[in-house]
């Protein structure tokens, strides 16, 4: 198990492309082919792994089905936040673990809550992965309604093994770093619609 750091840059749609253009004029490269991300995020009844995010609490957990193009092709994700840093396991989804309901040891019964999709870009600057996610858009998934609400922000996340990298980040990268959680803020933006 390999811990790793994630420096997270919330930006306007204008902040994304002066500062992606910026960066690639000093060297940033293309990493892989851009492509569309989609996440259901499970939790319980009572929303308590996003609960835990927003308070804070150690240690937490956020569980997900991931897919790219090919949606039989999809990925368990999950991501533990711990005393001793971030990590996160990734396993094929066969049908038994990406069905409706499962149990989780801490969290017990879990559900899918929410369904996120974006664009991502991979860029590699100075021996980093950086990541620019836009076109975020969430749906509930425990309310009646269908409706998909369109995040007004981005977010640029620079992410390394390294986990005293911070100082150095700051040397090319301008601007404050922010809390982006795309569970926490998707709940946010749907709950109540």
């Amino acid at each position: 198990m390999s811990f790793r750091s994630e420096t997270k840059f919330r930006l306007s749609y204008g902040d994304h492309y002066l500062l992606k253009s910026n960066l690639i004029s000093a060297g940033m490269n293309v990493l892989y082919p851009n492509r569309i991300v989609n996440s259901e995020y499970y939790d319980n009844e009572k929303l308590q792994m996003f609960y835990d995010s927003e308070e804070g609490v150690l240690p937490r957990k956020k569980i997900r089905i991931r897919w790219y193009k090919d949606i039989s092709k999809k990925k368990l994700e999950v991501k533990i936040s711990s005393i001793e840093g971030r990590f996160k396991t990734s396993n094929d989804a066969s049908q038994s673990t990406s069905g409706r309901y499962k149990n989780d040891l801490y969290y017990g019964k879990i559900s899918p809550s929410l369904l996120v999709r974006y664009k991502r870009e991979y860029y590699e600057f100075k021996g980093l992965r950086f990541t620019f996610d836009s076109s975020i858009s969430y749906r509930n998934l425990r309310n009646q309604s269908k409706k998909i609400v369109k995040d007004r922000e981005t977010v640029l996340e620079i992410k390394t093994s390294n986990l005293n990298i911070q100082d150095y980040i700051f040397k090319f990268i301008k601007v404050q770093t922010s809390r982006f959680s795309k569970y926490s803020r998707g709940i946010q933006q749907t709950k109540f619609i």
